[in-house]
């Protein structure tokens, strides 16, 4: 039976009832409000009708405690028809909110690329989302001013330099550093998108945009003998694993992620299991780097990381980073030496000798990547091979 709920005076005479009063919006569209004692105000509910399926839908909309009482019908109202909007365009029923899309991004990544990546946007998505109040919010609510919040948020939370230090040092967070901690939220919620959880990305195209030409070319470059020096003054588990980057262009996790198993002395070849492109590889050694790394696999389980810490556990980058810290500062190397700078400069040694694609391929990057950060390495190269032209 239908009922007026529009006014206050109308509410306030309602009886106090478990069932909600329906005031009829459009055809298979229904508002409804329910108090269930005399002093309470109220609970608001949309409710809509599939002549295809035969489904009733129904969703609650909360009390509007915050707007005044004689509005709070018009602010449902307003509520319901941004709902049944959502469904005609084929939005789900269910409710979604953007944690819910976060867990199903991390499950898709886990399963198509593997723990080592799945891992790293599980621990971005509980540093920077999970404890922020976005998390909570439901994606056909989510609006504009949420995420630019919350972005403001994370753009304002400055970086620890040195967390060892008596005294960090703490410096604004880079634009590449931004962007790397948006992208998977981004991607979830394109993802959400995609499944018709939300039907429009109003909400976060603009405002998880990329900061533009934030990823500029790494600028420290260690030679052999620096990246020597370095190793000789760094501990030895470390040593071992810093040799490990220097003379294999992986990225630190994926090489910290490596297993005893995956290398094969006899045939020469190390394979990657799924790094950052989600695609297991295989890479050719040489005669010195298989030496190498068979005196870390000797007498060793398949399942033993290929490089370890010294009580035998796998390497993070919560562990290698003060033991590298200390090893730049006791072999006096670039205040900003890290992991990646032997990684940056490994591919800085490949990139005259070879096609930039092989480059992309056996460092676990695109093409694209290497052309960005490397490729003036082969103009140079180029223009002198073009000078020997000169008559």
């Amino acid at each position: 039976m239908a009922h007026r709920i529009d006014t206050v005076k109308v509410r306030s005479a309602l009886a106090p009832r478990k069932t909600a009063y329906w005031q009829k919006l459009a055809n298979g569209r229904h508002l409804g409000f329910r108090k269930l004692t005399a002093a309470s105000i109220g609970t608001w509910f949309a409710q809509a009708y599939d002549p295809g399926t035969r489904e009733q839908t129904r969703r609650g909309l909360g009390d509007f405690g915050d707007v005044p009482e004689h509005q709070r019908f018009d602010a449902a109202k307003r509520a319901a028809d941004a709902w049944f909007k959502h469904l005609d365009c084929g939005g789900t029923p269910e409710v979604v909110t953007v944690k819910a899309a976060c867990d199903d991004y991390v499950k898709q990544v886990r399963k198509l690329k593997g723990d080592t990546r799945a891992n790293d946007i599980q621990a971005r998505f509980e540093r920077w989302v999970y404890g922020d109040k976005i998390a909570w919010i439901e994606l056909n609510k989510l609006t504009r001013k949420h995420v630019e919040a919350w972005r403001e948020r994370l753009e304002q939370t400055p970086v620890i330099v040195n967390p060892y230090a008596a005294e960090p040092d703490l410096r604004p967070r880079s634009p590449s550093s931004i962007n790397r901690d948006m992208t998977p939220l981004r991607a979830a919620l394109n993802r959400a998108l995609d499944l018709n959880d939300v039907t429009s990305d109003a909400a976060w195209r603009i405002a998880l945009r990329p900061v533009k030409g934030a990823d500029q070319r790494r600028d420290i470059y260690l030679d052999r003998k620096q990246r020597l020096k370095l190793i000789e003054h760094a501990a030895s588990d470390v040593a071992m694993f810093l040799h490990g980057m220097s003379v294999l262009p992986l990225r630190p996790g994926a090489l910290a992620a490596l297993s005893v198993g995956q290398f094969d002395e006899r045939l020469a070849v190390l394979t990657v299991g799924k790094d950052k492109t989600g695609q297991d590889r295989k890479i050719p050694l040489p005669k010195a780097t298989v030496a190498f790394l068979r005196k870390l696999a000797k007498g060793r389980e398949p399942d033993a990381p290929l490089f370890s810490r010294a009580d035998g556990k796998r390497w993070d980058k919560d562990a290698w980073k003060k033991p590298i810290k200390e090893a730049v500062i006791a072999a006096g190397m670039p205040d900003k030496t890290t992991a990646y700078t032997l990684r940056h400069s490994a591919i800085t040694d490949l990139v005259p000798h070879l096609d930039l694609l092989t480059v992309a391929q056996i460092s676990g990057t695109s093409v694209a990547m290497i052309e960005r950060h490397y490729g003036h390495l082969r103009r140079e190269q180029a223009a002198a091979a073009l000078a020997k032209l000169v008559l």
